[in-house]
């Protein structure tokens, strides 16, 4: 059948999104932003102490974050809103310099990640292994487990069979009925008793006072002078590297879980404006948040933009509206969630014996060295950074001794063909030096590259020095079987790496 001869309205339902014409998504994106929005409450509440500022400031950037890049994002489903990785980054600027560079900061590091998401920044995805995206995975669900070990620490009795009834509902509920996320009944059930029966335990209040009102936009309070921008500029950067860092790996892992494609380019442009129209309402900026994220599309199920979108517009109504209901909260609610997040999160087949029996022992390495780092430093950009280095180097290794050499000599005795097979760059090319015998009574030397493959200047200057110490003994040397792209690079550099000699 032909597109005209479908009728008006089923073509626009066609274009319109699932959530507006399925009631069935429309319920589960809607309930999920509701249970982010709790989430993300007590979380931006600790962030922003941890940047050193008043907690409507991390409230207010996870607001605009998630709104903002619900629209402009490369991720449908994806949470972006205020994190302890950017808390972490800027918080030295606000301690140092005031809270209006910290904004301007915000904004600068928007204008970068716009900048680095134009010239492709988000390609380098490509380089990151799977033992990194393993080890990532692990130890993102380690520290959203950690986080919440402070608030099970020096706490009244009540807050540990709380927990434990949380995680219980969470396991339990969904056998009876999926139609409503199981963490958004647990804080509803567990707030509902503690409430009722009057019983003493720590709340979202205690965290701090919530916003009465919706954020003012407004230029940062600072002198606009190339002084403010060479004091911003370097912790502007730091903030818009580790934020697209985590956004791009957390956009990553949402599509393995869903089994769908996003656009890594749209994804870092959007995070720039994000934090760019974060600044201007005076918000401490941020990124994807990996934990609610997880809630989002792991635990609710949700798919859509409209989740992201509700999980900033609850945040404010829950704050505005019901800022007192919310504030009875327990924390003992919000922290069962996350660790049903952090064990949901973690790979669990990634460590299980017989994996690890068949896994190669360079990958468990890669993967437990991005784990250490990642636990260690607190900054899962550094554990990534980390992990993909070691693994660069692992493979490098690798590489290097697959290449061989071995010699023929001809039926005179006159002449020795030497045959190269395997990968030559820097690791393996200084090997190959020595696995000649310059000491042949043969005055030919033919070396045969047909099987290999030149990729730089070492394999280059290691050929140079065959052929100089088969000179030095009087003797010729010819190179054969070259591919293109080898010999334009020989062609290139040969006789100009060690002085012409």
């Amino acid at each position: 059948m032909s597109t005209s001869a479908l009728s008006p309205a089923f073509r626009l339902r066609g274009l319109r999104p699932d959530w507006l014409h399925d009631p069935k998504v429309w319920r589960t994106e809607v309930l999920a932003g509701l249970v982010v929005a709790l989430a993300l409450i007590p979380e931006a509440i600790s962030f922003s102490i941890i940047a050193g500022v008043d907690p409507a400031i991390g409230l207010f950037a996870s607001f605009t974050m998630a709104v903002t890049i619900s629209v402009v994002g490369g991720r449908r489903a994806m949470i972006s809103a205020a994190t302890g990785a950017v808390a972490l980054v800027i918080a030295p600027l606000n301690r140092e310099h005031g809270f209006g560079y910290l904004v301007a900061a915000v904004i600068l590091a928007g204008v970068f990640q716009i900048v680095l998401g134009a010239l492709g920044v988000a390609k380098l995805m490509r380089f990151v292994p799977r033992s990194v995206m393993v080890g990532f995975v692990n130890s993102l669900a380690v520290l959203i487990f950690m986080a919440q070990v402070p608030e099970m620490r020096d706490v009244p009795w009540p807050v540990y069979p709380l927990i434990i009834g949380g995680l219980a509902l969470m396991v339990f509920f969904p056998k009876i009925t999926k139609v409503v996320p199981a963490p958004l009944v647990s804080i509803v059930v567990l707030t509902v008793i503690t409430v009722a029966a009057g019983i003493a335990v720590p709340t979202v209040g205690d965290k701090g006072d919530l916003p009465s009102s919706l954020p003012v936009p407004g230029l940062p309070d600072v002198p606009f002078t190339m002084d403010t921008l060479t004091t911003i500029a370097p912790y502007a950067l730091a903030m818009a590297l580790v934020g697209l860092m985590e956004s791009l790996m957390t956009a990553k892992l949402v599509d393995d879980i869903t089994d769908t494609h996003s656009s890594k380019t749209r994804e870092s442009v959007g995070q720039g404006i994000a934090n760019i129209v974060t600044g201007f309402f005076g918000g401490m900026g941020g990124c994807a948040m990996i934990g609610q994220t997880m809630i989002n599309v792991k635990v609710s199920g949700a798919r859509t933009r409209l989740s992201t979108f509700l999980a900033g517009a609850f945040l404010m109504v829950l704050c505005i509206v019901f800022g007192p209901v919310v504030s009875d909260i327990p924390m003992a609610a919000l922290v069962a969630v996350m660790v049903m997040v952090s064990f949901a999160t973690f790979d669990w087949h990634s460590v299980a014996p017989g994996t690890l029996k068949r896994m190669p022992a360079g990958e468990i390495a890669v993967m437990a060295v991005t784990v250490a780092c990642v636990v260690t430093t607190d900054n899962l950009a550094i554990g990534v950074v980390v992990g993909s280095v070691t693994a660069m180097v692992i493979f490098a290794r690798r590489v290097a001794h697959l290449a061989d050499v071995t010699a023929v000599t001809g039926p005179d005795g006159g002449a020795v063909v030497y045959t190269v097979t395997g990968e030559l760059f820097f690791a393996s090319s200084n090997d190959i030096v020595g696995r000649f015998d310059y000491a042949t009574e043969a005055d030919r030397i033919v070396i045969d590259l047909t099987a290999a493959h030149i990729w730089d200047a070492s394999s280059v200057a290691a050929l140079d020095a065959i052929e100089t110490k088969y000179a030095q003994r009087g003797k010729t040397v010819e190179i054969i079987g070259l591919n293109e792209p080898s010999a334009r690079i020989h062609a290139r550099l040969s006789g100009e790496l060690n002085g012409g000699h």
